[in-house]
């Protein structure tokens, strides 16, 4: 059995956002899954059995974030010998249903984010009732304990968005359009209100993350009816790229700002096209709940005291982008 004195080790490791292993780059299929031996059926705390585990996403295909993610808790399962099943859709009735069917499979642990949380409550209550032990991610922490979660690992959404309100303001910005990318998704609603908090003037606009030449339009529209418009805040890595490019099709003066990393994002902080990014570091997101996991199979541990465990806002600038850009190259940031 993987000892529970190393499995701390690395679990104090980890908590530290160090990486502990390359993993495969951002390329990784978002609908995909990996699985490592391991019997399907659940073992007995203390046992020493393998340890089966679904992770269950909102991720889009094609989405860098949730690759990144993806990449944590495959590379998690390799190094704690826990076999790892990653599955996502963008769809809350199809992810309810992938719960459901990793319940039906009797999965020794089950990760979950809640972009909808109400569309999963039946689903994930279910889980608990079937003595499955399940932690949430991402979003959805408001609800996490309450639908019986034994933790959640994530950002909370309102004080990043203040946190990227205030630099914004810092920065002389007077006028904000928050970009939403995802319909009903209460953590993107959550960021923007924040931002409101700290900096004044906020208008926000809806997109669509699956067109994105759409979204491009969308947003180079907003700064051509506004040209008092000087700050664009982007939710999600792909879409800062499409709204630096609105901003040069209006002519605007708007400089843009993000949450979450990606190669372009990376370019555009290097030349200054970009502000900063909010960096929640996704690979914790799934990364920590597969060693989490095993600590409660295994020794009976609890994480967090009720709270959330915090693996951001951390901001990602000129000051510091020549550090983290080899990490985001090979999929851990």
């Amino acid at each position: 059995m993987f000892s529970i004195k190393k499995l701390a080790g690395v679990a104090a490791i980890a908590a530290t956002g160090l990486v502990l292993t390359a993993c495969s780059g951002p390329s990784a299929d978002n609908n995909s899954s990996s699985s490592p031996s391991g019997s399907s059926s659940a073992p007995a705390p203390g046992s020493g059995g393998p340890l089966k585990v679904a992770v269950v996403t909102h991720g889009t295909s094609g989405d860098a974030f949730w690759n990144v993610v993806k990449n944590g808790a495959e590379q998690a399962g390799k190094d704690l010998g826990v076999g790892v099943d990653y599955f996502a859709d963008g769809d809350p009735g199809n992810q309810a249903r992938l719960i459901d069917n990793a319940v039906a499979q009797k999965v020794g642990g089950l990760v979950v984010s809640m972009a909808n949380p109400q569309a999963l409550q039946t689903s994930i209550q279910n889980a608990v009732k079937a003595g499955i032990p399940v932690i949430t991610i991402n979003s959805g922490e408001d609800s996490s304990a309450s639908f019986g979660a034994i933790a959640h690992v994530g950002q909370s959404e309102g004080l990043a968005g203040q946190g990227a309100g205030q630099r914004l303001k810092a920065a002389g910005k007077t006028k904000l359009l928050c970009v939403i990318h995802e319909a009903g998704n209460i953590g993107q609603n959550q960021r923007c209100d924040g931002a409101k908090q700290t900096f004044g003037t906020v208008t926000t606009l809806q997109v669509d993350i699956s067109n994105p030449t759409d979204a491009q339009s969308r947003i180079r529209g907003a700064l051509q009816s506004d040209p008092s418009i000087d700050a664009v805040l982007a939710l999600n890595s792909q879409v800062a790229a499409r709204a630096v490019s609105a901003a040069k099709e209006a002519s605007s003066k708007a400089q843009v700002a993000t949450f979450d990393l990606n190669a372009d994002v990376v370019a555009g902080i290097k030349d200054g096209s970009i502000l900063f990014a909010v960096d929640q570091q996704q690979y914790e997101q799934g990364y920590l709940p597969i060693v989490f996991l095993k600590l409660y199979k295994e020794n009976g541990n609890t994480i967090g005291g009720g709270h959330p465990v915090q693996t951001g806002p951390g901001f990602v600038d000129k000051t510091n982008i020549d550090t983290i850009a080899p990490y985001a190259q090979r999929g851990t940031r």
